[in-house]
């Protein structure tokens, strides 16, 4: 961030405007970042904020915790036989197995994505 100085009386006055945020939403695995660095990262935190980059921080972990969580999903159930053929047979044991897939996944985008510096 460019720091530029406005002249009032004998005084240089800094503005302070920060730059425009970029455009998204942020939704579970970016908010799941920002509490982390919150409540476990405080100078990272910190500094990302004073710059004006921890929604872009935010923005980039989400889309690639986003994009290893659907890579994940998609690989354990091809493994584990969890098709639509199986879905239309027993839909309990299709739902039951794909919740479990789903948490598996989640806890390893969270370890390696979500907590590491």
């Amino acid at each position: 961030m460019d720091i530029t100085y406005e002249k009032c009386g004998d005084y240089l006055i800094p503005n302070l405007i920060p730059d425009p945020e970029p455009e998204g939403e942020l939704r579970k695995f970016g908010l799941m970042r920002k509490s982390y660095l919150e409540n476990h990262r405080r100078g990272i935190y910190s500094g990302l904020l004073l710059s004006g980059k921890l929604k872009k921080h935010l923005l980039m972990i989400q889309e690639q915790a986003e994009e290893r969580f659907d890579l994940l999903v998609e690989q354990m159930a091809k493994r584990e036989g969890v098709t639509e053929q199986l879905k239309a047979q027993d839909q309990m044991l299709w739902v039951k197995k794909m919740n479990s897939i789903r948490m598996r996944a989640e806890e390893i985008v969270r370890e390696e994505i979500i907590y590491i510096l």
